[in-house]
């Protein structure tokens, strides 16, 4: 068995072109979550046949096919379809854990039906991880370079910087450039950090950049990263970071509860709310912050005691776009099934469907629109791989 590798590289699946040289044979990439899966089967060549998990009946129907090269997808999600007899990890021959820094502690059981596997580790902080190399791959090759400075400290932020938070195939640099007010911007999507012809007035890192990139980039002004909230350890480790928040319509409004407000600024100076940023992270890309903030706080108001709900509210209704219609041969049959099977609604969330030539609409259930958006995007309707979003008219 070929020796386990460590490759030292930031959270970022376009910063791992390396890790497709390595893999071999059957392969299973183990990653934070479903968005970054969907990273991983975007930025694969066709040839790879990577599939990413968003929906286990669909997954569990291509592996019985033999279908699938590369399967990438989240800890809970590999173990379900381990624990239904579907993947057999026993069978693979490479395994690559995406940065498990987050989610080390979920991976034992996972990892114990694969113990002949090679292990290919992305890693931006390899230190922390030394019990779980002793446990699962130990005695690994290490490439690239440790974040620690001469005497084996830790290296500190490089410089201060304001981040934005997006979700995965989404970079809302305008968004940003808004806020801002820029009107000489610097945008760095990767690559060599060149001298710009003109001072800028805003810095824009629409990649995560590396310690020694974000070194570069503050020398010509101090930048501001779009980041997932699964990458903000790594960043608070080169960084000293401030949130932008970005424009909204709500921005304005006036809050009449200063009580409330009092309550939540107290809570944000405690810190420690990334696992609930990870949560909305995906809806703060359809709905601007402010406008999420005042959804919870709607529903925190509702009555907690079922019996207190009107038995005949009918539930609202959002509009969903999906890209496929007729000229595909799809019908509102096949939208049902699909919502049903693969996104996980019940049938009395699904309303009217007006199915067109190039794609359909269908009105389903506010409260599981982000559900219904997440688990459908990716999925095969009459053999055409559909994405799904808000309709915006």
């Amino acid at each position: 068995m070929k020796r386990h590798v460590v490759l030292v590289l930031p959270p970022a699946v376009e910063r791992a072109e390396q890790v497709w040289e390595l893999i071999e044979g059957n392969t299973v990439i183990v990653c934070a979550d479903d968005e970054q899966a969907i990273s991983w089967a975007e930025a694969a060549a066709p040839e790879r046949r990577v599939h990413a998990v968003t929906g286990l009946g669909r997954t569990a129907s291509l592996l019985k096919e033999g279908r699938v090269g590369v399967l990438a997808g989240a800890p809970a999600d590999l173990a379900a379809l381990v624990a239904h007899s579907v993947l057999k990890l026993e069978t693979m021959e490479t395994i690559v854990l995406a940065w498990p820094e987050s989610f080390a502690a979920e991976l034992d059981s996972l990892l114990a039906e694969a113990p002949q596997a090679r292990r290919i580790i992305l890693s931006w902080n390899p230190t922390s991880l030394d019990a779980f190399f002793e446990r699962h791959a130990r005695r690994p090759e290490i490439v690239g370079d440790l974040p620690l400075d001469d005497v084996g400290r830790p290296l500190g932020p490089v410089t201060s910087a304001r981040y934005a938070i997006v979700s995965a195939g989404r970079k809302r640099v305008r968004d940003v450039l808004d806020a801002l007010r820029s009107v000489r911007p610097y945008v760095w999507s990767g690559g060599a950090i060149a001298a710009p012809a003109e001072t800028p007035d805003a810095v824009v890192a629409a990649v995560v950049p590396t310690r020694d990139e974000l070194r570069q980039l503050a020398a010509v002004g101090q930048p501001t990263m779009l980041v997932r909230t699964t990458q903000l350890s790594y960043l608070r480790s080169i960084a000293t970071l401030t949130p932008l928040p970005l424009p909204s319509p709500a921005d304005r409004a006036q809050d009449r509860n200063a009580q409330l407000r009092t309550q939540i600024a107290a809570r944000l100076r405690q810190g420690d709310v990334d696992a609930e940023l990870a949560v909305l992270a995906p809806l703060f890309e359809e709905h601007a912050p402010a406008m999420v903030a005042g959804a919870l706080l709607a529903i925190s108001r509702l009555p907690s005691v079922v019996g207190e709900q009107p038995a005949e509210t009918q539930p609202s209704w959002a509009r969903l776009f999906v890209t496929v219609g007729t000229k595909d041969r799809a019908s509102a049959k096949d939208l049902v099934g699909a919502l049903i099977k693969e996104a996980g609604l019940q049938k009395g969330q699904i309303g009217k469907i007006d199915v067109r030539e190039t794609f359909s609409l269908v009105d389903v259930a506010a409260p599981v629109m982000n559900q219904a958006v997440q688990r459908l995007s990716g999925v095969s309707i009459r053999g055409r791989r559909v994405s799904a979003r808000p309709d915006r008219g």
